[in-house]
């Protein structure tokens, strides 16, 4: 099963040298140990473009969906054989980014 590790960023400050060793040693862990899908960091909020096409022409607005004091800053996506392992590797993450982190399963079809 596939999940979804969300990282809440806000008034944290930018990542640390040591913060961003940490998570590259997870990642690799993540990556030796089957667990790695994908892993990427978002740049800031003020840098988003909503696109809205539900109408005849496309409405593009500058900046963030919500104004917030949290925000997505980055994600992993992981393979675990259930919740428990996802949340316990979501727990590793969190500690070695310095961040909250949000855990969702991928809707199964």
């Amino acid at each position: 099963m596939q999940y979804l590790i969300s990282v809440i960023d806000g008034d944290n400050g930018p990542e640390t040298a040591d913060e961003l060793g940490a998570v590259d040693a997870f990642n690799e862990r993540l990556q030796a140990d089957g667990s790695w899908v994908y892993a990427g960091g978002l740049d800031s909020p003020d840098t988003a473009t909503v696109v809205d096409s539900r109408g005849a022409v496309p409405i593009l607005t500058d900046g963030p969906f919500l104004e917030s004091k949290e925000y997505l800053g980055g994600l992993w996506i992981i393979e675990a054989p259930d919740l428990d392992v996802a949340l316990k590797l979501a727990a590793e993450a969190s500690k070695v980014c310095n961040r909250k982190l949000e855990v969702r399963p991928f809707a199964v079809e």
